[in-house]
């Protein structure tokens, strides 16, 4: 399954409800009541490092059909908005001005208004989660510091390329100049084996 690309917020978001221990607050999380399998289903999705808006959370959660029921959306935004204000789910920042608010949870453990404790999320789960983060940092990583040794590469080509045609211009005169001569040769050469460095 090909992962979505993440944006610092969205990174950030996971990593601070995966370093999140049981967080308390001040609404009741029981298993059957709205709040909790709207939690629920948040955590699925940020599990599979997603954050659904609200039309996706009922349509996991009732059906395509209530999708459509504007009274059922604006009730559930209601309760999400009680969430949000309870610091259970966070509003994410819109990918595009016309998109609905996207959620996700402040940790996936929760110790509720009865003192309960709440998990949204195995251990293994977290764990998994935390290892796919790490891998997804490393590699962007990896390809930001390719992306630096490409245009080095590149710049110390050209400055290879730019002193040899300065030395065969040289050369091309009725009189060679000696300083021109030096001058790029030694760029040529320092830009050789920075080169050489670079691709090593």
């Amino acid at each position: 399954m090909p992962q979505p690309k993440l944006t610092p917020e969205e990174t950030r978001a996971i990593q601070e409800a995966l370093d999140a221990d049981y967080k308390a607050v001040n609404i009741r999380l029981r298993k059957g009541e709205y709040q909790y399998s709207l939690a629920e289903a948040i955590a699925s999705y940020q599990l599979k490092l997603g954050f659904p808006d609200v039309k996706e959370i009922i349509r996991e959660l009732y059906g395509i059909e209530k999708t459509e029921d504007t009274s059922f959306v604006r009730k559930i935004q209601t309760i999400l908005k009680k969430m949000e204000r309870n610091d259970v789910v966070r509003i994410m920042k819109k990918r595009k001005p016309w998109e609905l608010q996207r959620y996700s949870l402040s940790s996936l453990k929760f110790q509720d208004v009865d003192k309960s404790p709440v998990v949204f999320a195995s251990d293994q789960q977290i764990e998994e989660l935390q290892n796919l983060l790490d891998s997804m940092a490393a590699r962007s990583e990896a390809s930001t510091r390719l992306r630096q040794v490409n245009s080095k590469t590149w710049i110390f080509l050209l400055f290879v390329l730019l002193s040899y045609a300065v030395i065969l211009w040289d050369f091309s005169q009725p009189l060679i100049n000696p300083l021109v001569f030096i001058a790029a040769f030694s760029i040529a050469v320092m830009s050789a084996l920075a080169l050489g460095r670079a691709l090593s």
